[in-house]
């Protein structure tokens, strides 16, 4: 298997240590997203999300500040077709990729909420945005390989569109994309590097693995375009498996049926499979949220989009990474509360277990043979 990358998250709505609570508050500042980005730069974390959308600060601008206070770090910022022109896009990605050294992830957000599009001044329903990121991504890509392009479809059109500057990754910096629906698997197939679900069951992950990689082969998906598969999950990691449970289930401490209601009705507006396919793993409801082995789905009660946790000690939330490792996944972008102190405790306690179970995997089968007989 090649090497698990891991990506972490930045709460740029702001931060918390319980969900949709007061209590332990921290409100999203410059200084309190360096400190974050700094430490997971250092804990040698792969990349970086920002999230996007109408209650989150602005992406771009908080990546662009975040460049020369970190290292290595790669930065995963949300690109939205249809509210910004393919070729100013492309040469946003040029610029932020240069600055950075090569740190630019894409990650292509068609979005969910037809509200929230509306607010923006795009008006297209559910399956004809997927029909504008084919041919919004066709440019893009095209301009950032060849630095020069046209296009004549319904939804985009440029004529001799010009990206002066060149990327430092080529042929253009890395595109992850997550989208259930078939309309969403077909853009994925054509276009994406690196497609991510939501933390669904183990069973349910590898039904959608299969169905992309099929959708590959069919638009006839060239073997040198590599597709690989990430999953968003949150995490919570302790000592024992019933401190993890504990936590977990105290990220809802002041959370009450009428919240969870309101919550829940508000997030069944959204036109996004994977949002339904979410809601659909608990139904509105606190009994059974272990949804599979370990999977916790309390977040998503309360929240859009990743609403499912890894929760064990070290050893179990390992063991659960390798299994979604086993079905072909290689990222995964994660997240805990509150963002700063979780992500030192996954990075300390679980990423070496992972990397031990890598370098077994790696070594010659003779010697795998030879330690299991011992």
């Amino acid at each position: 298997m090649s090497r698990t990358s891991f990506l972490w998250f930045l709460p740029t709505a702001g931060d918390g240590r319980y969900l949709i609570s007061p209590t332990g508050r921290r409100p999203f500042t410059l200084d309190y997203a360096q400190r974050i980005a700094t430490s997971v730069d250092a804990l040698g974390y792969d990349g970086m999300l920002l999230p996007t959308g109408v209650h989150c600060e602005d992406a771009w601008l908080i990546a662009s500040a975040l460049i020369p206070a970190t290292q290595r770090l790669k930065f995963l910022i949300a690109l939205r077709p249809g509210l910004i022109t393919a070729p100013l896009a492309a040469r946003m990605a040029a610029t932020f990729d240069r600055l950075s050294n090569g740190r630019l992830l894409i990650n292509v957000v068609s979005g969910s909420s037809n509200a929230e599009h509306r607010g923006d001044g795009l008006f297209l329903d559910h399956d004809e945005r997927y029909d504008l990121a084919d041919e919004y991504l066709t440019v893009w890509r095209n301009l950032l390989s060849e630095g020069k392009t046209s296009f004549d479809g319904k939804h985009v059109k440029v004529e001799d569109a010009i990206n002066t500057f060149p990327v430092v990754q080529r042929p253009y910096p890395p595109l992850y994309f997550g989208g259930s629906s078939p309309a969403g698997i077909r853009v994925a197939a054509k276009h994406i590097d690196t497609y991510l679900t939501w933390g669904e069951p183990p069973a349910q992950v590898a039904e959608k693995i299969a169905a992309v990689r099929a959708a590959a082969k069919a638009v006839g998906r060239p073997a040198s375009h590599e597709l690989k598969f990430g999953i968003r999950l949150h995490v919570v990691v302790r000592d024992t498996v019933e401190k993890a449970w504990d936590a977990a289930n105290d990220l809802l401490k002041d959370v009450n049926d009428d919240i969870i209601a309101r919550y829940q009705a508000a997030l069944s507006t959204h036109t996004s499979e994977g949002q339904r396919r979410m809601q659909a793993l608990h139904g509105g409801k606190r009994e059974n949220l272990e949804v599979s082995p370990n999977l916790w789905a309390g977040v998503g009660l309360v929240r859009g989009g990743a609403g499912t946790a890894l929760v064990g000690d070290p050893q179990t939330v390992a063991d659960r990474i390798n299994e979604y490792r086993a079905l072909g996944i290689s990222s995964f972008v994660l997240s805990g509360y509150p963002h700063l102190e979780e992500a030192y405790k996954f990075a300390e306690d679980v990423v070496p277990l992972v990397r031990a179970s890598e370098a077994r995997e790696n070594e010659p089968l003779n010697v795998r043979l030879n330690v299991a007989a011992s």
